[in-house]
C-alpha cells in the first residue's frame, strides 16, 4: 500500500444481495459476507465494501470504472438492471456514461477508446 492513495472506497446499500448481484452480473465482481450489514468486494481495480442501511442512500463521491468497450459495459448495466443516469458522452480524454445501482449509487463508466 502507499500512502495517499486511494486504497479501498465504501458504499451504502439497502440490499446486499441486490447489490452483489447487480455488480456480479454487470461487472464480474467478486463478495466476501461479513455478517449481515457489511459485504466487501474485489475485482474491481480498486478494494471496497458495501454497508447496509436503512437510511436513503446519498452518494458523496462519483467513482469511475474504465471499459474499453462502452457499449458492451452499457449493455451490462442494463442487462443486470441497473439504470442510465447519463448516457455516453464525450469529455476531454474520452467518453463515458454514468449508471445508478439497485440502491442508488452513482458511478460512472469511462473509455479512451
Amino acid at each position: 500500500m502507499i500512502n495517499n492513495h486511494i486504497n479501498y472506497i465504501e458504499f451504502k446499500a439497502k440490499d446486499l444481495l441486490a447489490i452483489k448481484a447487480f455488480y456480479t452480473s454487470a461487472f464480474h465482481w467478486t463478495f466476501v459476507d461479513y455478517g449481515p450489514d457489511y459485504v466487501a468486494f474485489a475485482g474491481s481495480g480498486l478494494d471496497g465494501g458495501f454497508e447496509r442501511t436503512e437510511e436513503e442512500v446519498v452518494n458523496g463521491a462519483l467513482t469511475v470504472l474504465y471499459h474499453e468497450d462502452l457499449a458492451l459495459a452499457k449493455q451490462q448495466v442494463i442487462d443486470a438492471r441497473g439504470t442510465i443516469v447519463k448516457d455516453i458522452f464525450s469529455f476531454p480524454g474520452g467518453h463515458r456514461f454514468h449508471f445508478g445501482d439497485p440502491s442508488g449509487n452513482e458511478l460512472a463508466v469511462w473509455s479512451d477508446k
